[in-house]
């Protein structure tokens, strides 16, 4: 098979962008992500912001407790290849305390106490599917299903809530969904609470679903979280195009 001038350029674009990136980042931490992702967001890893981003990343790391581990960073993406989502939940910040965050929003690892936006979501999935709460907060076991549990922001350092904003992450996620909406057809996107909603204004909803409620947390759920039907409407909508529903 002949490969083209122009072609070998960009099949050569795009490998160094990816070996560029992971030895950026990988240097320090041992960051591991599905090439799928790598091949769709290379364009975002040659842009400066993202170096600027990495550097920073690579600092706060190698200064202090910084939340996920390192290597759990693009969990969410590792989990969940590019061509399986078919759900994505936008979170924020990742938990900054001791334990919990391990690279997908919401989620927290097993044996961590459940923080209460979690909490609230399994009482809905209960109340609307009639399923037991779970005994883990870890939800593995959705991003294996195809549910991307995207938080705008990756990292964040221990115990400061949002100290990570604002240095390139909310691009970078942007782009992400940019991707998806542009690349995917037929996508459930849940946005709960004013910032996801923002974040999820470019989602194209002639071609994809689009839940939005309340957020989960005691400040807000009673305002409109409990009640959404979002996983109920998740499913019906999956099974309607002829797609596996997620186990909730």
């Amino acid at each position: 098979m002949k490969i083209n001038t122009q072609d070998l350029r960009i099949m050569l674009r795009t490998a160094w962008s990816i070996l560029n990136f992971q030895f950026s980042i990988g240097t320090i931490m041992d960051v591991r992500i599905d090439q799928s992702w790598k091949q769709h967001l290379q364009t975002e890893f040659d842009k400066p912001y993202f170096k600027d981003l990495t550097d920073f990343v690579k600092v706060e790391y190698a200064h202090g407790p910084v939340y996920p581990p390192g290597k759990l960073i693009f969990n969410a993406f590792d989990l969940c290849p590019f061509d399986k989502v078919k759900v994505v939940i936008i979170g924020q910040d990742p938990y900054h305390e001791p334990g919990q965050a391990h690279g997908l929003c919401f989620s927290v690892q097993d044996g961590v106490q459940f923080p209460p936006s979690l909490r609230n979501i399994f009482k809905e999935i209960s109340d609307d599917l009639g399923k037991p709460v779970p005994q883990s907060g870890d939800l593995t076991r959705w991003a294996r299903q195809g549910v991307l549990l995207l938080n705008a922001t990756l990292t964040v350092r221990a115990g400061q809530a949002g100290s990570h904003q604002g240095r390139g992450w909310e691009e970078f996620t942007d782009a992400v969904i940019r991707e998806l909406n542009a690349s995917r057809d037929g996508l459930v996107f849940i946005l709960w609470g004013s910032y996801a909603k923002k974040k999820g204004a470019v989602i194209d909803r002639s071609r994809h679903l689009v839940l939005s409620s309340a957020h989960p947390s005691p400040l807000s759920a009673y305002n409109g979280f409990f009640g959404n039907h979002h996983f109920s409407q998740t499913n019906k909508w999956l099974t309607d195009h002829a797609q596996t529903p997620i186990d909730w």
